[in-house]
């Protein structure tokens, strides 16, 4: 076969590699920022696809949704078009873990997000595989594709998903693949390789997909979705969504599934050690659930929709990459599957990935310039961190090119700041997935606020509209003036509320009290004293949540705030990235080293680094002292 001679096709300013949820992020990020932007695709069929699960959100996952909403993402609206059911998770919790889930029709899903990226003015959506990125004097030039075609950019974003040398397995039999089928990235992996970029294999994978009408769902508990439907635009809160809601159900495995599984073990690829790379701990094989918890009889089973115009149910909880006689057995023996007909099977999927602490927070390469790196290819894993990651280097693309100040999140102000944090300054060696126990200031974070600590920065940065800038001021006029007010509403000790007191189940008041001060009791909810407050107005659900919210944690929001004020002040002390950190005397060797290899750009950064210890921090704090003393005496 002749060897293609490539030709040069177009020119744009950004060209984002990869259709998936990243890419989708970045490419809308970066054309409504103004920038001529091409996203290219393996498969067209394949844009946003819901590979792995048919589900949005979650416990940590729904907050970033809510933030790549509240900056003027895409996640949030085109998941409000498509999905089918909708629960908030961990109500019984404390709101700084609420989370929304909902269930996707994923066809419609990508249906909906492939319009929104057809119509966008300034990009293009485009079929082709890309299999060189050509590089000069450090700084991104072009990409090739497959067929020869030359696209000079400006910037690129690399958001490859699984695809990287995808790999599946199901036991003994293993093959080149993408997810689903569809057909893998190759060449790029040689690309990268070629310009330096070490790659290293991470692995997921995906339970068997089974037909509606072979499943017994009168032995299964049934899981409806939410009476009161919570949108995740914050565009949408005041719309009324009457929908039927399809319903999950809840199964068990039983322990001769177990037996199957433990006899089979060695035909498992992860076991026999056929894969390399290292799979999600928080989203583990039924494999892996049975070895490491010996001792449970029994492990939950979710039966999910796919779609409403499909039969084929989600196994959640049974992935596995056994092969297909095994699975066949296994998932026979789960509550409610016994003549179980399994249309398509369960696998796991090894992929290239890159080591993330090579990035700035920025996203871009450390070393290269204008070449970004965004989702499953930074160690990430789930739908939500390829997003908020898409969302970021797609904004970042567009502020180098346009020499424009970096969009930085830090972890006090995000979620997303979180995420991108933990990956470019810990790494990972597993798939990461974003939970609520990772973010130190929580509390502060919450997912029903994400409008409020975020809008203003999306409108600044010009990707937040003006609608929603203006629909988050109001909202935050009103919680203020709510909170004012109640502060003013004083109640007597009468008897008609005392009546009214204990019908809310707290204990009656001997003297005036204002309904702030009442609503800080924990069983005292703001809606429960409507028939204390006469001059109580409408005021929307997410207005009283907040206020409800701010009234009851108000002093541990006090005491996180401090900590956030301390935390900014070792942010703020920025360091160079042409920083010799091995000429500042007083640090540890260890200190120097990974200082020198990550680079950090401030002390609260560095202060995260592995093997930086707190009197090396005191050192650099000194050392930065000293340097901004001799500035100010050479002035």
């Amino acid at each position: 076969m002749e060897k293609i001679q490539p030709f040069y096709a177009d020119e744009f300013d950004v060209v984002v590699i990869g259709a998936g949820h990243a890419g989708c992020e970045a490419a809308l990020a970066s054309s409504r920022l103004g920038m001529k932007t091409l996203i290219m695709t393996i498969s067209l069929d394949a844009i946003a696809a819901l590979s792995c699960n048919p589900n949005i959100g979650g416990t940590g996952k729904g907050h970033l949704v809510r933030e790549i909403d509240a900056l003027g993402g895409e996640m949030a609206l085109n998941i409000d078009k498509s999905f089918i059911q909708s629960r908030m998770l961990n109500t019984s919790k404390g709101p700084a873990v609420h989370s929304l889930r909902v269930q996707a029709d994923k066809h419609k899903y990508q249906t909906e997000m492939k319009k929104v990226l057809e119509n966008e003015p300034n990009l293009l959506l485009k079929q082709g595989e890309i299999v060189d990125i050509i590089i000069e004097d450090n700084k991104v030039k072009a990409v090739i594709t497959k067929t020869g075609a030359i696209y000079k950019a400006k910037a690129i974003v690399i958001a490859t998903g699984t695809y990287l040398k995808g790999r599946i397995y199901m036991g003994e039999v293993n093959y080149s693949s993408g997810p689903d089928g569809r057909f893998p990235s190759i060449d790029l992996s040689d690309s990268l390789s070629k310009i330096g970029i070490e790659l290293r294999r991470m692995k997921t994978g995906t339970p068997a997909r089974v037909h509606k009408d072979s499943v017994n769902f009168s032995v299964m508990d049934i899981q409806p979705g939410d009476r009161e439907i919570v949108p995740f635009s914050f565009l949408n809160f005041d719309k009324e969504y009457d929908i039927d809601q399809v319903p999950c159900y809840l199964t068990y495995t039983t322990e001769k599934a177990h037996d199957i599984i433990r006899e089979n073990l060695h035909r498992s690829p992860m076991y026999a050690g056929d894969i390399d790379g290292i799979g999600p701990r928080y989203c583990p094989s039924i494999e892996d659930k049975v070895v490491r918890f010996a001792d449970k009889s029994k492990h939950q089973v979710f039966i999910e929709p796919e779609g409403l115009d499909t039969k084929e149910m989600y196994v959640q909880g049974v992935s596995t990459s056994l092969p297909v006689e095994v699975q066949e057995k296994i998932y026979k023996n789960v509550i409610g599957l016994e003549n179980v007909r399994i249309m398509r099977d369960a696998y796991a999927i090894e992929y290239d990935s890159i080591d993330p602490t090579i990035l700035k927070r920025t996203l871009e390469h450390k070393e290269i310039n204008n070449l970004f790196f965004a989702g499953q290819i930074n160690g990430s894993s789930g739908y939500e961190e390829a997003a908020a990651q898409g969302l970021v280097a797609g904004i970042n693309a567009t502020h180098k090119i346009c020499d424009r100040e970096p969009f930085v999140l830090d972890r006090s102000e995000a979620y997303i700041g979180v995420l991108i944090d933990d990956l470019v300054t810990k790494g990972t060696n597993e798939p990461y997935r974003m939970m609520t126990s990772r973010a130190e200031y929580r509390l502060t974070l919450r997912q029903d606020n994400a409008d409020l600590r975020l809008t203003e920065k999306g409108y600044k940065i010009g990707l937040a509209s003006e609608d929603r800038y203006y629909k988050m001021l109001r909202k935050k006029e009103a919680i203020e003036k709510e909170l004012e007010r109640l502060k003013k509403v004083i109640i007597g000790p009468t008897e008609k509320n005392n009546i009214e007191l204990e019908k809310i189940k707290t204990s009656q008041i001997k003297g005036p009290i204002s309904l702030y001060e009442l609503i800080r009791r924990p069983e005292v909810q703001y809606d429960s004293t409507i028939n204390l407050d006469e001059n109580r107005g409408y005021l929307q659900r997410e207005v009283r949540l907040q206020v409800e919210t701010q009234i009851k944690y108000e002093g541990y929001i006090k005491k996180q705030m401090i900590q956030i004020e301390q935390f900014k002040k070792l942010e703020n002390k920025k360091l160079s990235i042409d920083e010799d950190y091995s000429l500042i005397k007083g640090l540890s060797n260890e200190a120097q080293q990974k200082l020198n290899s990550m680079k950090p750009d401030s002390v609260g950064q560095a202060s995260r680094i592995s093997g930086v210890s707190p009197s090396d921090i005191n050192v650099l704090l000194i050392y930065l002292e000293q340097k901004r003393r001799s500035v100010k005496s050479n002035v």
